[in-house]
Protein backbone atom coordinates (compact mmCIF):
# COMPACT_ATOMS: atom_id res chain seq x y z
CA UNK A 1 0.00 0.00 0.00
CA UNK A 2 2.49 2.45 0.97
CA UNK A 3 4.50 1.53 -1.63
CA UNK A 4 2.05 2.10 -4.50
CA UNK A 5 1.16 5.16 -2.83
CA UNK A 6 5.22 6.69 -2.74
CA UNK A 7 5.65 5.25 -6.39
CA UNK A 8 2.66 7.25 -7.73
CA UNK A 9 3.31 10.29 -5.69
CA UNK A 10 6.57 10.61 -7.50
CA UNK A 11 4.43 9.79 -10.96
CA UNK A 12 2.57 12.61 -10.18
CA UNK A 13 5.63 14.98 -9.33
CA UNK A 14 7.95 14.12 -12.00
CA UNK A 15 4.87 14.24 -14.69
CA UNK A 16 4.29 17.78 -12.93
CA UNK A 17 7.70 18.72 -14.40
CA UNK A 18 7.53 17.85 -17.61
CA UNK A 19 3.67 19.63 -17.84
CA UNK A 20 5.56 22.59 -16.57
CA UNK A 21 8.10 22.54 -19.22
CA UNK A 22 5.13 23.52 -21.26
CA UNK A 23 5.56 27.47 -19.79
CA UNK A 24 8.53 28.01 -21.54
CA UNK A 25 7.30 26.31 -24.32
CA UNK A 26 4.39 28.67 -24.66
CA UNK A 27 6.65 31.59 -24.02
CA UNK A 28 9.67 30.48 -26.83
CA UNK A 29 7.05 29.19 -29.46
CA UNK A 30 4.93 32.91 -29.37
CA UNK A 31 8.06 34.64 -28.66
CA UNK A 32 9.42 33.28 -32.06
CA UNK A 33 6.07 33.66 -34.24
CA UNK A 34 5.50 37.53 -33.06
CA UNK A 35 7.40 40.48 -34.58
CA UNK A 36 10.83 41.49 -32.59
CA UNK A 37 8.83 44.50 -31.27
CA UNK A 38 6.64 42.43 -28.95
CA UNK A 39 8.51 39.69 -28.06
CA UNK A 40 9.03 40.61 -24.59
CA UNK A 41 5.07 41.40 -23.85
CA UNK A 42 4.77 37.95 -24.98
CA UNK A 43 6.86 36.48 -22.40
CA UNK A 44 6.04 38.48 -19.78
CA UNK A 45 2.33 37.60 -20.30
CA UNK A 46 3.28 33.91 -20.33
CA UNK A 47 5.25 34.42 -17.01
CA UNK A 48 1.87 36.10 -15.56
CA UNK A 49 -0.42 33.55 -16.34
CA UNK A 50 1.62 30.83 -15.29
CA UNK A 51 2.29 33.18 -11.62
CA UNK A 52 -1.56 34.14 -11.43
CA UNK A 53 -3.34 31.20 -13.36
CA UNK A 54 -1.42 28.63 -10.32
CA UNK A 55 -2.18 31.07 -7.36
CA UNK A 56 -5.76 31.36 -8.31
CA UNK A 57 -5.96 27.46 -8.79
CA UNK A 58 -4.35 27.30 -5.67
CA UNK A 59 -6.59 29.48 -3.28
CA UNK A 60 -10.06 27.86 -4.99
CA UNK A 61 -10.04 26.82 -8.24
CA UNK A 62 -9.14 23.71 -7.29
CA UNK A 63 -11.47 23.08 -4.89
CA UNK A 64 -14.68 24.27 -7.26
CA UNK A 65 -12.87 21.49 -9.59
CA UNK A 66 -12.76 18.62 -7.51
CA UNK A 67 -14.30 19.31 -4.02
CA UNK A 68 -11.55 19.40 -2.15
CA UNK A 69 -7.75 17.68 -1.45
CA UNK A 70 -7.63 13.76 -1.17
CA UNK A 71 -4.35 12.02 -0.57
CA UNK A 72 -5.67 8.26 -0.51
CA UNK A 73 -3.85 6.94 -3.58
CA UNK A 74 -0.72 9.19 -3.60
CA UNK A 75 0.24 12.98 -1.60
CA UNK A 76 -2.42 15.33 -2.00
CA UNK A 77 -0.02 18.18 -2.21
CA UNK A 78 1.39 15.64 -5.55
CA UNK A 79 -2.01 15.14 -6.88
CA UNK A 80 -2.45 19.41 -6.20
CA UNK A 81 0.43 20.00 -8.79
CA UNK A 82 -0.59 18.16 -11.50
CA UNK A 83 -3.84 19.34 -11.56
CA UNK A 84 -2.02 22.70 -11.21
CA UNK A 85 0.16 22.09 -14.06
CA UNK A 86 -2.80 22.28 -16.55
CA UNK A 87 -4.60 25.52 -15.57
CA UNK A 88 -2.76 28.29 -17.35
CA UNK A 89 -2.35 25.81 -20.43
CA UNK A 90 -6.39 27.25 -21.25
CA UNK A 91 -4.60 31.22 -20.79
CA UNK A 92 -1.37 30.10 -22.65
CA UNK A 93 -3.38 29.01 -25.35
CA UNK A 94 -5.91 32.41 -25.75
CA UNK A 95 -2.77 34.93 -25.28
CA UNK A 96 -0.81 33.74 -27.98
CA UNK A 97 -4.01 34.11 -30.61
CA UNK A 98 -4.31 37.66 -29.40
CA UNK A 99 -0.93 38.54 -29.54
CA UNK A 100 0.74 41.89 -30.54
CA UNK A 101 -2.16 43.97 -29.80
CA UNK A 102 -3.59 43.58 -26.29
CA UNK A 103 -2.33 44.72 -22.98
CA UNK A 104 -0.53 42.59 -20.05
CA UNK A 105 -3.50 44.17 -17.08
CA UNK A 106 -6.68 43.04 -18.93
CA UNK A 107 -5.39 39.48 -19.71
CA UNK A 108 -3.95 39.30 -15.95
CA UNK A 109 -7.66 40.33 -15.01
CA UNK A 110 -9.07 37.35 -17.40
CA UNK A 111 -7.12 34.65 -16.58
CA UNK A 112 -8.33 34.99 -12.62
CA UNK A 113 -11.31 33.77 -14.44
CA UNK A 114 -10.17 31.63 -16.48
CA UNK A 115 -8.23 29.64 -13.38
CA UNK A 116 -11.15 30.63 -10.92
CA UNK A 117 -14.14 29.94 -12.69
CA UNK A 118 -14.60 29.07 -16.12
CA UNK A 119 -11.80 26.13 -16.51
CA UNK A 120 -12.56 24.73 -12.56
CA UNK A 121 -16.17 24.22 -13.65
CA UNK A 122 -15.46 22.37 -16.87
CA UNK A 123 -13.04 19.96 -14.59
CA UNK A 124 -16.08 19.70 -12.17
CA UNK A 125 -18.23 18.54 -14.96
CA UNK A 126 -16.21 15.93 -16.41
CA UNK A 127 -13.05 14.90 -14.29
CA UNK A 128 -14.65 16.83 -10.83
CA UNK A 129 -17.31 16.06 -8.50
CA UNK A 130 -19.72 17.05 -11.10
CA UNK A 131 -22.10 19.62 -10.24
CA UNK A 132 -24.30 18.54 -13.58
CA UNK A 133 -24.22 14.57 -12.39
CA UNK A 134 -27.84 13.60 -13.48
CA UNK A 135 -29.04 16.72 -15.38
CA UNK A 136 -29.73 16.66 -18.86
CA UNK A 137 -26.42 18.41 -19.49
CA UNK A 138 -24.18 15.54 -17.99
CA UNK A 139 -20.95 15.02 -19.84
CA UNK A 140 -19.10 12.79 -17.27
CA UNK A 141 -19.00 10.12 -19.38
CA UNK A 142 -17.76 11.78 -22.40
CA UNK A 143 -13.76 10.49 -22.65
CA UNK A 144 -11.08 12.68 -21.94
CA UNK A 145 -8.10 11.83 -21.28
CA UNK A 146 -6.18 14.85 -20.66
CA UNK A 147 -7.89 17.67 -21.99
CA UNK A 148 -8.76 17.72 -26.32
CA UNK A 149 -11.74 19.72 -24.77
CA UNK A 150 -11.68 20.50 -21.07
CA UNK A 151 -8.16 22.35 -21.57
CA UNK A 152 -7.19 22.84 -25.66
CA UNK A 153 -10.60 23.79 -26.95
CA UNK A 154 -11.71 25.30 -23.73
CA UNK A 155 -8.88 28.08 -24.19
CA UNK A 156 -9.66 27.91 -27.62
CA UNK A 157 -13.11 28.78 -27.25
CA UNK A 158 -11.67 31.66 -25.12
CA UNK A 159 -10.02 32.95 -27.83
CA UNK A 160 -12.59 32.89 -30.29
CA UNK A 161 -14.32 35.07 -27.65
CA UNK A 162 -11.54 37.56 -27.71
CA UNK A 163 -10.67 37.94 -31.11
CA UNK A 164 -14.13 38.46 -32.07
CA UNK A 165 -13.93 41.55 -29.41
CA UNK A 166 -10.61 42.75 -30.12
CA UNK A 167 -10.08 42.51 -33.72
CA UNK A 168 -6.74 41.90 -35.60
CA UNK A 169 -4.09 43.48 -35.87
CA UNK A 170 -3.26 46.85 -37.86
CA UNK A 171 -2.82 46.30 -41.28
CA UNK A 172 -3.18 42.80 -41.23
CA UNK A 173 -6.42 42.66 -43.40
CA UNK A 174 -6.05 45.09 -45.78
CA UNK A 175 -7.92 46.30 -49.41
CA UNK A 176 -9.02 42.62 -49.31
CA UNK A 177 -5.36 41.04 -49.12
CA UNK A 178 -4.14 39.06 -46.10
CA UNK A 179 -0.67 40.76 -44.90
CA UNK A 180 1.94 37.82 -43.57
CA UNK A 181 3.98 38.87 -40.80
CA UNK A 182 6.94 36.96 -40.63
CA UNK A 183 8.15 34.86 -37.77
CA UNK A 184 11.11 36.93 -35.87
CA UNK A 185 12.98 34.03 -34.24
CA UNK A 186 12.87 30.85 -35.55
CA UNK A 187 15.30 29.01 -33.77
CA UNK A 188 12.39 29.97 -30.77
CA UNK A 189 9.54 28.37 -32.46
CA UNK A 190 11.40 25.13 -32.64
CA UNK A 191 12.77 25.19 -29.26
CA UNK A 192 9.41 26.26 -28.01
CA UNK A 193 7.34 23.73 -30.28
CA UNK A 194 9.68 20.69 -28.62
CA UNK A 195 9.48 22.01 -24.80
CA UNK A 196 5.71 21.73 -25.73
CA UNK A 197 5.87 17.89 -27.30
CA UNK A 198 8.53 16.60 -24.19
CA UNK A 199 5.68 18.34 -22.29
CA UNK A 200 2.96 16.38 -23.62
CA UNK A 201 4.19 13.15 -22.47
CA UNK A 202 3.34 14.12 -18.73
CA UNK A 203 0.62 15.95 -19.85
CA UNK A 204 -1.11 12.35 -21.50
CA UNK A 205 0.93 10.23 -19.45
CA UNK A 206 0.72 11.90 -15.79
CA UNK A 207 -3.36 11.55 -16.73
CA UNK A 208 -3.01 7.73 -16.51
CA UNK A 209 -3.45 8.88 -12.53
CA UNK A 210 -1.05 5.52 -11.65
CA UNK A 211 2.15 3.66 -12.30
CA UNK A 212 2.09 1.42 -9.74
CA UNK A 213 0.72 -1.85 -11.17
CA UNK A 214 2.24 -3.43 -14.62
CA UNK A 215 -1.12 -2.63 -16.20
CA UNK A 216 -0.99 1.10 -15.54
CA UNK A 217 2.94 1.14 -15.95
CA UNK A 218 1.73 -0.58 -19.52
CA UNK A 219 -0.76 1.98 -20.12
CA UNK A 220 1.49 4.61 -19.79
CA UNK A 221 4.01 3.87 -21.61
CA UNK A 222 0.91 2.76 -24.48
CA UNK A 223 -0.28 6.74 -23.77
CA UNK A 224 3.23 7.98 -24.34
CA UNK A 225 4.10 6.19 -27.34
CA UNK A 226 0.27 7.15 -28.98
CA UNK A 227 0.67 10.70 -27.49
CA UNK A 228 4.25 10.82 -29.40
CA UNK A 229 3.23 9.08 -32.57
CA UNK A 230 0.33 11.29 -33.21
CA UNK A 231 2.83 14.42 -33.20
CA UNK A 232 4.88 12.48 -35.40
CA UNK A 233 2.55 11.85 -38.52
CA UNK A 234 1.04 15.14 -37.85
CA UNK A 235 3.83 16.79 -38.86
CA UNK A 236 4.86 14.32 -41.24
CA UNK A 237 2.11 15.29 -42.78
CA UNK A 238 1.74 18.78 -43.08
CA UNK A 239 6.00 18.43 -44.56
CA UNK A 240 4.41 16.71 -47.44
CA UNK A 241 1.49 18.93 -47.58
CA UNK A 242 3.21 22.19 -47.83
CA UNK A 243 6.06 20.79 -49.90
CA UNK A 244 3.46 19.65 -52.68
CA UNK A 245 1.79 22.98 -53.19
CA UNK A 246 4.91 25.38 -52.49
CA UNK A 247 7.76 23.29 -53.70
CA UNK A 248 9.71 24.36 -50.11
CA UNK A 249 9.24 23.56 -46.41
CA UNK A 250 7.67 25.31 -43.77
CA UNK A 251 9.22 24.87 -40.50
CA UNK A 252 6.47 26.50 -39.12
CA UNK A 253 3.89 25.06 -40.13
CA UNK A 254 5.21 21.64 -39.93
CA UNK A 255 5.64 22.47 -36.05
CA UNK A 256 1.75 23.70 -36.08
CA UNK A 257 1.28 20.10 -37.60
CA UNK A 258 2.79 18.22 -35.35
CA UNK A 259 1.41 20.40 -32.22
CA UNK A 260 -2.17 19.47 -34.17
CA UNK A 261 -1.41 15.56 -34.20
CA UNK A 262 -0.41 15.74 -30.66
CA UNK A 263 -3.57 18.05 -29.55
CA UNK A 264 -6.20 15.29 -31.15
CA UNK A 265 -4.47 12.10 -29.30
CA UNK A 266 -4.86 13.98 -26.04
CA UNK A 267 -8.67 12.93 -25.67
CA UNK A 268 -8.09 9.09 -26.14
CA UNK A 269 -4.42 8.41 -26.44
CA UNK A 270 -5.14 5.52 -23.84
CA UNK A 271 -8.10 3.76 -25.24
CA UNK A 272 -7.42 3.78 -29.02
CA UNK A 273 -4.56 1.57 -31.06
CA UNK A 274 -1.33 2.54 -32.02
CA UNK A 275 -2.31 2.49 -35.51
CA UNK A 276 -5.68 4.76 -34.25
CA UNK A 277 -3.47 7.05 -32.91
CA UNK A 278 -1.42 7.65 -36.48
CA UNK A 279 -4.82 7.99 -38.34
CA UNK A 280 -5.77 10.69 -35.36
CA UNK A 281 -2.48 12.22 -35.62
CA UNK A 282 -2.37 12.19 -39.47
CA UNK A 283 -5.76 13.90 -39.81
CA UNK A 284 -4.82 16.47 -36.94
CA UNK A 285 -2.07 17.82 -38.91
CA UNK A 286 -3.97 17.67 -41.94
CA UNK A 287 -6.31 19.71 -39.80
CA UNK A 288 -4.00 22.29 -39.32
CA UNK A 289 -2.75 22.91 -42.66
CA UNK A 290 -6.20 23.65 -44.26
CA UNK A 291 -7.79 25.44 -40.92
CA UNK A 292 -4.86 28.25 -41.23
CA UNK A 293 -6.07 29.49 -44.16
CA UNK A 294 -9.52 29.06 -43.86
CA UNK A 295 -9.39 31.22 -40.68
CA UNK A 296 -7.58 34.03 -42.32
CA UNK A 297 -10.41 34.22 -44.68
CA UNK A 298 -12.36 34.94 -41.93
CA UNK A 299 -10.46 37.68 -40.93
CA UNK A 300 -9.51 35.87 -37.43
CA UNK A 301 -6.43 36.69 -36.88
CA UNK A 302 -4.09 34.47 -35.07
CA UNK A 303 -0.77 34.64 -35.16
CA UNK A 304 0.48 31.69 -33.52
CA UNK A 305 -2.50 29.32 -35.51
CA UNK A 306 -3.69 28.17 -31.75
CA UNK A 307 -6.94 28.22 -33.64
CA UNK A 308 -5.96 25.30 -35.79
CA UNK A 309 -4.50 23.58 -33.11
CA UNK A 310 -6.20 23.85 -30.28
CA UNK A 311 -9.97 24.87 -31.49
CA UNK A 312 -9.98 22.51 -34.49
CA UNK A 313 -8.33 19.58 -33.06
CA UNK A 314 -9.65 19.54 -29.66
CA UNK A 315 -12.85 19.22 -31.03
CA UNK A 316 -11.24 16.29 -33.47
CA UNK A 317 -9.59 14.71 -31.04
CA UNK A 318 -12.14 13.85 -28.78
CA UNK A 319 -14.78 12.89 -31.64
CA UNK A 320 -11.99 10.64 -32.46
CA UNK A 321 -12.01 9.02 -29.21
CA UNK A 322 -15.62 8.05 -30.02
CA UNK A 323 -15.07 6.72 -33.57
CA UNK A 324 -12.20 4.70 -32.32
CA UNK A 325 -11.92 3.43 -29.25
CA UNK A 326 -14.34 0.57 -28.41
CA UNK A 327 -16.12 1.16 -25.31
CA UNK A 328 -16.43 4.61 -25.84
CA UNK A 329 -19.90 6.32 -27.03
CA UNK A 330 -19.37 8.81 -29.79
CA UNK A 331 -22.51 10.52 -28.78
CA UNK A 332 -21.53 11.29 -25.54
CA UNK A 333 -17.99 12.34 -27.17
CA UNK A 334 -19.97 15.16 -29.26
CA UNK A 335 -22.30 15.95 -26.51
CA UNK A 336 -19.09 17.36 -24.16
CA UNK A 337 -17.50 19.07 -26.83
CA UNK A 338 -21.09 20.98 -27.46
CA UNK A 339 -21.74 21.71 -23.44
CA UNK A 340 -18.26 22.58 -23.17
CA UNK A 341 -17.61 24.71 -26.47
CA UNK A 342 -21.23 26.56 -25.68
CA UNK A 343 -20.00 27.43 -22.32
CA UNK A 344 -16.61 28.41 -22.75
CA UNK A 345 -17.40 30.43 -25.41
CA UNK A 346 -20.71 32.60 -24.13
CA UNK A 347 -18.82 32.99 -20.52
CA UNK A 348 -15.52 33.78 -21.81
CA UNK A 349 -17.41 36.47 -24.11
CA UNK A 350 -19.21 38.03 -21.31
CA UNK A 351 -16.21 38.29 -19.28
CA UNK A 352 -13.79 39.72 -22.19
CA UNK A 353 -16.64 41.92 -23.17
CA UNK A 354 -17.08 43.25 -19.69
CA UNK A 355 -13.34 43.53 -18.81
CA UNK A 356 -12.81 45.27 -22.22
CA UNK A 357 -15.27 48.26 -21.35
CA UNK A 358 -13.47 48.47 -17.89
CA UNK A 359 -9.64 48.11 -18.74
CA UNK A 360 -9.47 47.90 -22.85
CA UNK A 361 -7.40 45.00 -24.14
CA UNK A 362 -6.21 46.68 -27.24
CA UNK A 363 -3.52 49.01 -27.20
CA UNK A 364 -3.69 51.55 -28.71
CA UNK A 365 -2.45 52.68 -31.88
CA UNK A 366 0.39 54.02 -31.51
CA UNK A 367 1.76 51.65 -29.12
CA UNK A 368 0.68 48.91 -31.90
CA UNK A 369 3.27 50.45 -34.53
CA UNK A 370 5.68 51.00 -31.68
CA UNK A 371 5.60 47.54 -30.41
CA UNK A 372 3.56 46.92 -27.09
CA UNK A 373 7.36 45.94 -25.35
CA UNK A 374 8.02 49.94 -24.95
CA UNK A 375 4.79 50.64 -23.65
CA UNK A 376 4.24 47.60 -21.58
CA UNK A 377 7.30 46.34 -20.43
CA UNK A 378 9.87 49.37 -21.18
CA UNK A 379 12.52 46.27 -21.87
CA UNK A 380 13.01 45.56 -25.98
CA UNK A 381 13.64 41.96 -26.82
CA UNK A 382 16.39 42.79 -29.50
CA UNK A 383 17.09 46.56 -28.41
CA UNK A 384 20.46 46.47 -31.03
CA UNK A 385 17.84 45.81 -33.95
CA UNK A 386 15.94 48.27 -35.43
CA UNK A 387 12.12 47.38 -34.70
CA UNK A 388 9.50 45.95 -37.40
CA UNK A 389 6.53 47.90 -38.31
Amino acid sequence: MDFSWVIDTFFALFAFTLIILMVPGFAMLEAGLVRTKNVTTVLTVNTMIYIVASLVFFFWGYTLAFGGWDGSSMSMYAAFLFQMAFVGKTVNIMSGGVSERTKVIPLAIFTIFMAGLIYPLIVNWTWGADMLKGTFLDISSMHDLAGSTVIHSTGAWALLAAILIIGPRKGKYKDGKIRVYPASNIPLVVLGAFLLWIGWFGFNGGSVGSISSKEAANTVALVVMNTNNAGLIGGLIVMILVYLQYKKFDITMILNGALGGLVAITAGADVVSPLSALIIGAIGGALVYYAVPFFDKLKLDDPVGALSVHLINGIWGTIATGIFAKDVSLMAQIKGVIVVGIFAFVASYIIIYIINKIVPFRADEDSEIEGLDVSECGIEAYPEFKRAI
